[in-house]
């Protein structure tokens, strides 16, 4: 019915929600010689012993790491860790289903991210031409192309900054705009078109303004792990719409979910386009 495509915007966390655990623990970690759960106590213990954000402080930690372990981190390095990042099942072929099912209801589905891992890895992974934008950490680089600040730093509390930017078409530095009005009605995505997907407690904020704005939260947990009771404690705090085991396979939980919300989120538009079309109609007998 609707000519115009309507647009909504698929978000994601990353790590533990699309991967099956930090993107860095893949090849980034290793490569510094280091297992995974050794690094990430060490890094935390040096964020609290420096009073640090945790992020800010781990992205500084690899730093350190790679200059006393002589390992030259670039882009191309953190690029290349991306290929070695393991997903979900079905997360691989998930995107383009959705769209296909989308576009069969005159929607156009963004994808985004929105995650305290790096950019630059995601950069190279598998799965990052499917997404509109990526918002992450990252680096800054010196002229011999190695990290030296922090050109960006996502948590919790920053990632909601990056929702209201997706709702009002927003590029990732414009951030001045962030908090100028703009009326709803003029807004390309509103949260009423959102659906997140997050696994934990750093999602919460997000989660919480995506549902609270009448959109849709999905908080997932692998299928065999250990996070079901966390996923479930959030749908009954009221923080998700939804806890789902995150398998994005066909006909399966998630599937089933997102295909509802958007063929709701269809029927709604073609039924106040309807309403619309009745409201003209009044024009004629005054």
């Amino acid at each position: 019915m609707a000519k115009n495509l309507t647009k909504v915007a698929l978000i994601y966390d990353f790590d533990g929600t699309l991967s099956t655990t930090d993107m860095q623990n893949y090849g980034l970690i290793p490569e510094l010689g280091m297992k995974p759960k050794a690094f990430w106590k060490k890094a935390n213990q040096w964020s609290i012993d420096n009073f640090a954000d945790q992020v800010t402080g781990s992205m500084y930690y690899f730093t350190k790491v790679a200059k006393e372990k002589g390992v030259k981190l670039t882009k191309e390095n953190f690029n290349r860790c991306g290929k070695n990042i393991e997903y979900f099942e079905g997360v691989e072929t998930w995107f383009e289903r959705i769209n296909r099912f989308g576009a069969a209801l005159d929607l156009e589905i963004e994808h985004y991210i929105i995650s305290a891992g790096y950019e630059e890895i995601i950069a190279g992974s598998a799965i990052r031409k499917y997404f509109t934008d990526v918002f992450g950490c990252s680096y800054a680089y010196d002229e011999e192309g190695c990290p030296v600040w922090p050109a960006r730093v996502v948590n919790y509390s920053t990632k909601t900054q990056y929702l209201s930017k997706i709702n009002k078409g927003l590029g990732k530095l414009e951030d001045r705009a962030v908090n100028e009005f703009m009326p709803d009605d003029e807004r390309p995505i509103p949260f009423t078109r959102m659906i997140y997907f997050g696994d934990g407690m750093t999602d919460i904020p997000s989660m919480r303004l995506v549902k609270e704005r009448r959109g849709n939260a999905i908080a997932v947990y692998a299928p065999k792990g250990k996070h079901k009771r966390q996923a479930i404690k959030l749908l009954s705090d009221g923080r998700v719409n939804f806890a789902l085991p995150a398998d994005y396979r066909e006909n399966k939980d998630i599937d089933k979910v997102v295909k509802t919300i958007l063929d709701k989120i269809a029927t709604e538009r073609d039924l106040d386009e309807l309403k619309a079309r009745e409201e003209k109609k009044k024009l004629l007998v005054k």
